[in-house]
């Protein structure tokens, strides 16, 4: 894929890509990744870091841990609005199903996870923004006190 070209004053090895010919056009056609990288490839590195939470007993008691909530898409109306009501404080998102949460964590029934703080899950996160059904409530800011001036003392 690379041609490599010596330069005969410098004595350096240049490596230049090499223009793909009329043979090869289906080579290179593969060798360009895409470039919508899914999510899915960084799942292995969620168990390995043991950042997954899995079931809402849980992720209740997890909350100073929790970074986001996944809920499946099959998951039962009833249970989707009470996720929704018990985390309102944290991004909730609806995407893949039960089978689909099993082939990637290994987790067999699980139709609520969520994730752990780290920069890992703020990664995925950031891939899942798009199916995120809840935008997290954020505490107001308290009113600032009006500048004491310099003069007058209280």
């Amino acid at each position: 894929m690379f041609t490599a070209e010596i330069s005969p004053s410098a004595r350096r090895v240049v490596i230049l890509p090499a223009v793909p010919t009329a043979a090869q056009p289906e080579l290179s056609a593969k060798s360009n990744p895409d470039p919508a990288k899914p999510v899915e490839r960084l799942f292995p590195f969620v168990l390995r870091a043991r950042i997954l939470l899995v079931g809402r007993d849980t992720l209740y008691h997890s909350k100073s841990r929790l970074h986001f909530v996944l809920i499946t898409k099959d998951i039962a109306e009833s249970t989707r609005a009470e996720v929704l009501a018990g985390f309102t404080h944290y991004p909730v998102v609806q995407c893949f199903t039960v089978a689909d949460l099993e082939k990637f964590f290994g987790i067999k029934g699980a139709k609520v996870i969520g994730f752990a703080k780290s920069g890992l899950a703020q990664s995925i996160y950031a891939e899942l923004k798009p199916h995120r059904l809840n935008r997290p409530v954020t505490k107001p800011k308290p009113p600032q006190s009006p500048e004491k001036s310099p003069g007058r003392r209280i």
